[in-house]
């Protein structure tokens, strides 16, 4: 007969992302709330960094009267603290905590966590200091909330009892937040804690620097890659954490490999990213958005180019955070290159590279364009960028480009546009946000070398847009285990093997992949575009809440034994 798990009483979780939209993290925590919401109605509490103080955050809402006696206490006990709610679907309850206080006490701060935990902080540098008394900083508000909730004068005789069996957790995110969970485990250890690691620091910078991960990831010695790539103090407090903490988690079968071999610990739970799909919109509604998308897409290629491309071109896109190489931003301007010249491409093509860069500003002579609603026969200079970018001579996109003399040229079929910014509905030149322009492309492509998971695509599917990635992203690998096979573009995703060596195999792919596509009738593409959204049903958090209450179980176990 199956146990039955130990469920907590209250959920605190940590990251340097909560209300502060930076990279996929934030997608993660924010779409996952409204599912732990429901279960647990305000016994989530999300902590994050407080950088607005008095002014207005765009994700955030105080609340004064959410908890309001602990939030006096807190003021009492020194924590500059803001309570309210995550502006994100379920509204959970967020605090935002001031971590500046902390800095003059850094050194003997990292003097303890040398004796407690042997965590090497002597190589500290760029953003590990200000984590770190993030890291703290959280951790002080739970040991504080746990104390009112636990011992409180609010508690009579009576609920004392049931107050200290409270089911607790704390829950910590990255080794931003590796800190504060080891401050937990030793200062309150009746808290069960739970550390998830979304990408290995050392893994990463690994495959940051051109070195092979996977083939010779059995040889890698974590500790001495540290020393040599200069990351000793991150990969020390991920790895520490990762060994002291009741349960251990991180979020693909891939990343869980790379935890085994470079943090010495295998994780204990895979927790999978799952999707909140309830603002996809539906019906006549998406019909509708969908032809709003592919209109502005088109009207600034067209300004751009000075061509009028009609909606029988073929859209096409990749997105995510600019890492050249790890996100495969390389190969799909390989594949751009190589798709010129197949004779097999049955209709024109542009290609959105969207992808944030160091963006100055909109182009003026591009925003005139639009603003005219005129055609344009003649394209603007440098048609291949719709923002002015702060180092054009050395951006990796653009200099590709220029190295294989891709101009964007009248008689291309395939028109690359690198488009540098946030689409947060407010760039200056589409000014429509991500989630309303993802579902006007006709194939999303995500060819990652290095992807723990990869929400870019699972979003590409849940918007019923088909999409090709590749088996080292945790996602496609996902796929790949539900479809049974190798996924194919008629599965809806298309999993292409990628390994250390073979990108041009997969440029040449992807090439092929996208010419297949312009030659479908609209029957199978819309075949395609049914098989992924029904592939992204099977990912939504709905689905994938089960092994975080598994995560829950573990850590609550070891906790009572503690107690």
């Amino acid at each position: 007969m199956a146990k039955s798990l130990l469920k907590p009483d209250y959920i605190f979780e940590s990251s340097w992302e909560v209300c502060n939209k930076v990279g996929g993290i934030y997608t993660v925590l924010s779409s996952r709330a409204k599912t732990l919401q429901e279960e647990m109605k305000d016994h989530i509490i999300f902590i994050g960094p407080d950088f607005w103080k008095e002014s207005e955050s765009p994700y955030f809402k105080e609340d004064k009267s959410l908890y309001a006696e602990w939030q006096w206490e807190a003021k009492e006990q020194g924590l500059k603290v803001r309570v309210g709610r995550w502006t994100v679907p379920g509204e959970p309850i967020a605090i935002l905590v001031d971590f500046t206080p902390y800095f003059e006490k850094k050194n003997e701060i990292y003097t303890l966590l040398w004796q407690y935990y042997g965590v090497d902080s002597l190589h500290a540098y760029g953003d590990y200091d200000e984590a770190s008394m993030f890291s703290l900083a959280a951790a002080l508000v739970v040991e504080s909330f746990y104390h009112w909730l636990t011992d409180g004068d609010f508690i009579t005789e009576s609920s004392a009892a049931r107050a200290s069996s409270l089911n607790i957790i704390y829950h910590a995110n990255e080794w931003m937040c590796g800190l504060g969970a080891l401050y937990i485990n030793h200062e309150v250890p009746q808290i069960g804690t739970i550390f998830t690691t979304h990408a290995t620091s050392i893994g990463r910078s690994i495959a940051g620097n051109q070195k092979p991960l996977y083939d010779y990831l059995f040889a890698y010695n974590g500790d001495q890659m540290a020393d040599e790539l200069n990351m000793q103090s991150k990969h020390s407090i991920e790895k520490q954490t990762a060994l002291h903490v009741d349960c251990f988690t991180t979020v693909s079968d891939i990343t869980a490999n790379e935890c085994k071999e470079l943090l010495d610990k295998p994780v204990d739970v895979v927790l999978p990213n799952g999707f909140d799909n309830s603002f996809v919109p539906k019906g006549a509604t998406f019909t509708r958005k969908r032809r709003a998308a592919r209109r502005r897409l088109l009207e600034v290629a067209n300004a751009l180019l000075g061509e009028q491309l009609d909606d029988d071109t073929l859209i096409i896109s990749t997105s995510g955070r600019y890492e050249f190489r790890n996100k495969g931003i390389d190969v799909f301007v390989e594949a751009m290159n190589r798709l010129l010249r197949d004779r097999d491409l049955e209709k024109k093509v542009v290609a959105f590279i969207e992808v944030p860069g160091w963006v100055g500003e909109p182009r003026k002579d591009l925003q005139e364009r639009l603003q005219s609603g005129k055609h344009y026969d003649t394209p603007l200079e440098v048609p291949q960028v719709t923002h002015w970018l702060h180092n054009m001579s050395h951006d990796n996109v653009l200099s590709m480009m220029k190295y294989y003399d891709m101009h964007n040229r009248k008689e291309d079929n395939v028109k690359v546009i690198f488009l540098p910014c946030y689409l947060d509905g407010k760039d200056g030149i589409v000014n429509m946000t991500y989630y309303d322009i993802v579902l006007g492309n006709d194939l999303c492509i995500y060819p990652s070398y290095y992807e723990p998971w990869g929400y870019t695509p699972l979003e590409a599917v849940a918007f019923k847009v088909p999409c090709i990635t590749t088996d080292l992203a945790g996602f496609g690998l996902w796929a790949n285990k539900e479809f049974g096979h190798q996924g194919e573009l008629e599965d809806g995703v298309k999993v292409i093997h990628r390994t250390d060596y073979n990108y041009s195999e997969v440029a040449d792919m992807i090439k092929d992949t996208v010419a297949k596509f312009s030659s479908m009738t609209q029957k199978q593409i819309d075949d395609c575009r049914k098989a992924a959204d029904a592939l992204s049903k099977k990912a939504l958090w709905s689905e994938f809440i089960k092994y975080y209450h598994e995560a829950y179980d573990i850590a609550l176990r070891k906790a009572a034994a503690r107690k």
